[in-house]
């Protein structure tokens, strides 16, 4: 019977499932512990748990406790350790996929970082942690995020950013009825409206979140509320009851932290010892001075004996504790920098999946938009029936709003990467805005609008600066207050800021007296996507690109841009631009690409066509026959090799994306045989870190679909006809 019990015995501490259940109550029972603030028994099983989650190897269970014991240790005011095993924690859960308890540790680490003042990192975890939850679908835990998030906004002075976090919190805790949640959050949102200039409603929401927290003794809550009403009477003035309220805050924050200390670890303690007993050997030397005087020298030698004992063993101790110290540090090092490591790579990936997506998105759509595009002119230019060509022009509309469309996306995406250059050229400013006007005032008459052009007299008109930005910022800016003024007017205003030699500041206006914006809404109209509610993007249409790119153009031309609007009066948009006089501009001659066909038998010019689409083969051989040249065709790559070793052709169109070898790989072998043939990239990929791999292949320029006609003729006049002409 001996023997059985043994065996029993072993057979149940070797059981994965009885230990994981041994586990799980340790864990519980020190979230207990913690809850009634025994923090050394805490300590203890956690421990213990971490002993038993490791012999078993459970990665979830080990995440877990190396989180509570971060946790513990931040309670008790041990950042550095917490961060520590918070790291550890992270490290696990990740590679456990344990997203759940992972966003947990990434919001305690956010606490940890605001208590050391590092309110950015505090801010990056808390939002990593709020998105976990959120895919996680627990939004009862978002609510405590949101506040804190709110909370750390207001800390660096964010204060509307802090109001709308902390507004969202207390709805959540409302549903969810989390009345400490809802208290701290009542607590911090007033002080927030205060700071915002609205004090009665501030202080009212304050006192009723002090009346929960006094109802359910949230007395951590209650001090915190304490504080930011003596803050708050600091503010308003009233300095009596700001004193009142600090000395509450003082009595309660002092008694809980008495509770704390009752609590602690022995290692604690034993530093709180450590320090009283310091103190009283400094106490003990001075007595001793004062006896230097009456005693003998023996009684001087063992007074010093004493000290020299006492400063040894300090010094010890110091060192040890520097020791343990530098290792602890090393270690966090090594871990944050491989946390580092690990975030650079995903960055790195998310870049590059963010690129590839957007160029083959973007392929995607500008393929079949060249051949609606280009069927579309091709039809209007082949006298339609009169009751045909309205329908055909709302066609190339649609297909024009498209492409836009698709060069916003890829322009808000250079912006971003900082990949956009200026083009400086000299212009005739004043002509530039009333050509833009003249081409929106269809637009404008559609809606009813009287446009309004009034240029400084006296002012330069011609100036050096980037004319297609600026064109494509008045495009957009006058657009949008075309689309959302009705039966009104539209007033565009230039004006001089400043002016120092040649150089010159000019204010640009567009005003309307439209539907106007609320100031709610203000504060995100240049972000991408952003417009002003879902019932006006239904009803006016649009992107919500528009503004985003006029802010990132206005930016890269180092200027400043504004807005005053307000709801149901209208909007002005103000930006101020840094200009140079120029010279007036000579008006530009404009070239007959192919008039002269009698300087070259246009007959014995052989071109290539490599395209896999067949609309888009008729279209490009359409487009070539107007031209009165001749094409071959063929479908892909391979048979594109196969031809340019057999026939000599004076240009090659090649399509990139096709099925077998693509466009770049074709190129690249027909390089290898022939250095000189003219290969153009017929492509609807358009992204700039894009074109070293065209340039590596050998193209000899690119054509972008859909492209504009008089563009595609004179690529291929200087490539046929202007480079022979030279050669001649």
């Amino acid at each position: 019977m001996f023997s059985i019990s043994v065996l029993s015995q072993t057979s149940i501490s070797d059981d994965p499932e009885m230990i994981q259940n041994n586990i799980d109550y340790k864990v519980d029972q020190a979230q207990k512990d913690i809850e009634n603030s025994d923090y050394f028994e805490a300590e203890k099983k956690l421990e213990d748990a971490l002993i038993l989650a490791e012999q078993i190897d459970n990665k979830k269970s080990t995440g877990i406790i190396y989180s509570k014991i971060g946790k513990l240790q931040y309670i008790i005011e041990e950042p550095k350790k917490a961060l520590v095993n918070l790291i550890k924690a992270t490290e696990i859960q990740r590679l456990a996929k344990d997203d759940i308890n992972l966003a947990e540790t990434y919001k305690v680490l956010g606490n940890v970082y605001f208590s050391k003042r590092d309110f950015q990192k505090a801010l990056d975890f808390y939002i990593s942690s709020q998105s976990l939850f959120e895919q996680e679908g627990l939004n009862e835990f978002v609510a405590e995020v949101l506040f804190l998030e709110g909370q750390t906004h207001l800390e660096l002075g964010n204060n509307q950013k802090a109001k709308n976090l902390l507004e969202k919190s207390v709805s959540l805790a409302n549903r969810y009825d989390l009345s400490k949640i809802k208290s701290s959050a009542l607590i911090y949102n007033g002080y927030t409206l205060v700071k915002l200039g609205q004090n009665d409603t501030g202080l009212k929401m304050v006192f009723d979140g002090l009346k929960i927290a006094q109802d359910y003794d949230f007395n951590a809550v209650l001090s915190n509320g304490y504080l930011v009403l003596s803050d708050i009477y600091q503010i308003t003035g009233n300095y009596k009851d700001s004193n009142d309220y600090l000395k509450k805050h003082m009595k309660l924050s002092d008694s809980l932290l008495e509770i704390k200390r009752e609590n602690l670890s022995p290692e604690k303690r034993m530093q709180v010892m450590m320090n009283n007993q310091i103190e009283l050997q400094k106490q003990q030397e001075a007595d001793l001075e004062e006896q230097i005087e009456a005693n003998s020298l023996s009684q001087l030698t063992t007074i010093l004996s004493i000290a020299l004992i006492t400063i040894l063993s300090l010094l010890t101790l110091s060192l040890y504790k520097n020791n343990n110290i530098r290792l602890k540090t090393n270690n966090m090092l090594h871990k944050k920098n491989g946390e580092l490591i690990i975030a650079k790579e995903k960055a790195e990936l998310a870049s590059k999946t963010k690129a590839n997506f957007l160029s083959t998105v973007t392929h995607e759509l500008r393929t079949p938009l060249y051949a609606v595009t280009g069927l579309t002119n091709m039809l209007l230019d082949e006298d339609p029936k009169p009751n045909q060509i309205q329908h055909l022009k709302s066609l190339k509309f649609s297909g024009e709003y498209l492409l836009t469309f698709i060069n916003d996306i890829l322009q808000i995406n250079k912006i971003e990467a900082n990949k956009v250059d200026i083009e400086p050229e000299n212009f005739n400013l004043k002509k530039k805005i009333t050509n833009v006007i003249a081409a929106l005032n269809n637009s404008a008459l559609d809606n009813n609008i009287q446009m309004h052009f009034e240029y400084e007299s006296g002012l330069p008109e011609t100036f050096n600066a980037d004319q297609l930005k600026i064109s494509q910022i008045l495009i957009n800016l006058i657009g949008n207050s075309i689309k959302f003024t009705k039966d009104g007017d539209i007033w565009v205003r230039v004006n001089k800021l400043q002016q120092e030699d040649d150089n010159y500041v000019l204010r640009f206006e567009i005003e309307d007296n439209g539907i106007g914006i609320s100031k709610e809404k203000q504060e995100m109209l240049f972000e991408s996507f952003a417009q002003g509610s879902i019932q006006i993007n239904r009803k006016y249409g649009g992107t919500g690109l528009g503004l985003s790119i006029v802010k990132g153009l206005i930016e890269i031309l180092k200027g400043k841009i504004y807005l005053d609007s307000e709801l149901g009066k209208g909007s002005k948009f103000t930006f101020e631009l840094p200009l140079k006089y120029a010279e007036a501009v000579a008006k530009p001659q404009k070239t007959e690409y192919f008039d002269k066909i009698d300087e070259l038998e246009l007959s014995n010019i052989k071109i290539l066509v490599v395209e896999d689409n067949k609309i888009n083969q008729m279209i490009t051989k359409k487009i070539l026959n107007k031209m009165k040249l001749n094409c071959e065709i063929v479908d892909n790559g391979e048979e594109a090799v196969s031809k340019a070793k057999e026939t000599t052709y004076d240009v090659i169109l090649m399509d990139i994306h096709m099925p077998g070898i693509s466009g770049l790989e074709a190129t690249k072998l027909i390089r290898g045989f022939d250095k000189t043939i003219t290969i153009f990239a017929l492509t609807a990929v358009t992204l700039e870190d894009k074109m070293h791999e065209f340039e590596e292949a050998g193209f000899t320029d690119i054509i972008s679909k859909p492209f504009k006609q008089e563009d595609f003729e004179k690529k291929l006049y200087e490539a046929l006809i202007g480079g022979k002409t030279e050669s001649a």
